[in-house]
Parts: C-alpha cells; sequence; structure tokens
C-alpha cells in the first residue's frame, strides 16, 4: 500500500497523468477528423507536456532551494530531463511545419513561468484571468491544431470550432483547481473563484460546457462520438458542481484531470462495439 501511494504521487507529481490527459485529447482529435494514426507526434506531444509543466512547476523551486532539493524533486529533475531527451527524439520525427506551428505556443508556456512584466517580476501566470486562458490555448493548440497540421489537414470551419469547444472545456476542467486553491492563492492573483465567487463560477462552467455541447452538434455528424461526448458532459458537470475549497487530496488532480482520459476511453468503446 506504501508503495502505491509513494508510486501516485510521483505520477501525478511529475505531471505524467495530465500528459496522459493531453494524449487523449491528442487521439481524441484524430478520431473526431479520421486523421492517420500519428505516434511519434503523440509521443512528441506527451513528453512535452511532461517537460513543460515540471518547468513550469519546479523551475522556481529548484532555483531557490538548489542546495537542498528534496530527494523526490531530484528524482522529477532526472525524470524531466529524460522526457525532455524523448521529446527532443521525437520532434526531430516532425515535419517542420508542425515544428513552427508549435512556437507560440512554447513561447506561452515560457512565458507563463518566466517573469517578464512590471519589471521582470511578473509572469503571465499572475496576471489576473490570463493564467487560466493561456493554459486553455496551448492545450487547444497542441491536442487539435497541431495533429492536424503535422498530417497536413486542410486548415477549416470545423477545425476552428473544434479548437474552440476544447479551449472552453479545458477552462471548466480548470475551475475545480482554482476553486480548491482559493485559500492559496495570492490576493492578486484573480482567479474566477476569487472574483465572482464559487457558486457563480460553477454556474459559469455550466453555461461553457452547454455552448460546448452545441459545438460538439456543429462539429460532428457522428452519433458515436456524440454519445462518447454527452457522457463526458454529464461527468465534467458532476465533478464541476461537487467542487469546493475542502477537496480531497486527489480530486482535481488525479480525478478531474483524468475525464480527458475516460473520454478517450470511452469512445474507442463505442467505436468498437
Amino acid at each position: 500500500m506504501k508503495f502505491f501511494k509513494i508510486f501516485l504521487n510521483f505520477y501525478l507529481n511529475a505531471s505524467i497523468h495530465v500528459a496522459l490527459a493531453v494524449f487523449s485529447l491528442v487521439k481524441i482529435t484524430e478520431q473526431y477528423f479520421e486523421l492517420s494514426v500519428h505516434h511519434n507526434l503523440a509521443l512528441f506531444i506527451f513528453f512535452s507536456t511532461i517537460t513543460g509543466y515540471n518547468f513550469v512547476k519546479y523551475a522556481g523551486v529548484a532555483k531557490l532551494h538548489h542546495r537542498s532539493l528534496t530527494k523526490n524533486l531530484k528524482v522529477i529533475q532526472i525524470f524531466s530531463f529524460f522526457c525532455f531527451l524523448a521529446m527532443c527524439f521525437f520532434a526531430l520525427k516532425l515535419q517542420k511545419d508542425t515544428l513552427l506551428f508549435t512556437i507560440p505556443f512554447n513561447l506561452l508556456t515560457l512565458l507563463y513561468a518566466i517573469p517578464f512584466l512590471s519589471g521582470f517580476d511578473k509572469t503571465l501566470r499572475e496576471v489576473s484571468y490570463l493564467k487560466i486562458i493561456v493554459v486553455a490555448i496551448v492545450w487547444a493548440g497542441f491536442t487539435v491544431l497541431i495533429p492536424c497540421v503535422e498530417v497536413g489537414f486542410q486548415l477549416n470551419i470545423k477545425l476552428y470550432l473544434l479548437m474552440f469547444q476544447r479551449f472552453l472545456i479545458v477552462i471548466v476542467l480548470i475551475l475545480p483547481f482554482d476553486i480548491r486553491d482559493v485559500k492559496y492563492d495570492a490576493i492578486s492573483l484573480q482567479t474566477f473563484p476569487k472574483k465572482i465567487g464559487i457558486q457563480k463560477t460553477k454556474r459559469l462552467g455550466l453555461s461553457l460546457m452547454i455552448i460546448a455541447l452545441v459545438l460538439e452538434y456543429a462539429i460532428n455528424n457522428n452519433g458515436v462520438s456524440r454519445n462518447a461526448f454527452m457522457i463526458f458532459f454529464f461527468l465534467v458537470l458532476i465533478f464541476l458542481m461537487r467542487s469546493k475549497i475542502k477537496q480531497s487530496k486527489y480530486y482535481s488532480s488525479f480525478w478531474v484531470e483524468s475525464l480527458p482520459i475516460i473520454w478517450w476511453l470511452i469512445l474507442l468503446g463505442f467505436c468498437n462495439l
């Protein structure tokens, strides 16, 4: 039991779980547009997610406590380094245009962690409401636009609608984290729960998911995919509405982040019936 807990904490703290969520969204895009399966791209995005998230989460900590890093953090640093090498390896197997399209999203990730505003002591993460928008843009770009560019899929209105839908879904998935972090976030960090309250935040999430549901019917004519989305839609709402400040340790970091993975697995199951 102790080993399982250690493994689970490492799995979450090393950003493997969130990387699997992003990987799942890439696979959903492939199925929605019937793209050819591209393992190199999916693995590139998977390892990029681990590298990017761990950089954002631990770069500041490592800088401040370089000599006294905990054993767990050192292991995560080593793990992240090998994930960075894997990311570079799979990047070499991608089209040049694909890599060019990743540049804006990579820059947003860097600026999310590196201070460059207000005398170089403020990051995008610390700008009111911008934190959630930046994360949603990067996820939408990497899980919708980049897979389509890699296989030469024509950029059309359905692709942009799917990007917008993915943007809205990611925002809603972040809201339970923001609700959890209300008591930890600085006063200057104006997240939705801190600014408009928890109940209005939940109503906002509901409204965004309804828009995402409408977009699903505009994007997708496949009844199987729609049914899978409907299950995902209700699961997201259940977890959003049950969110509170005093959450269990794994409520958001494991269960909420599992929802894209569950969506993909449901879609796979329906398609194989």
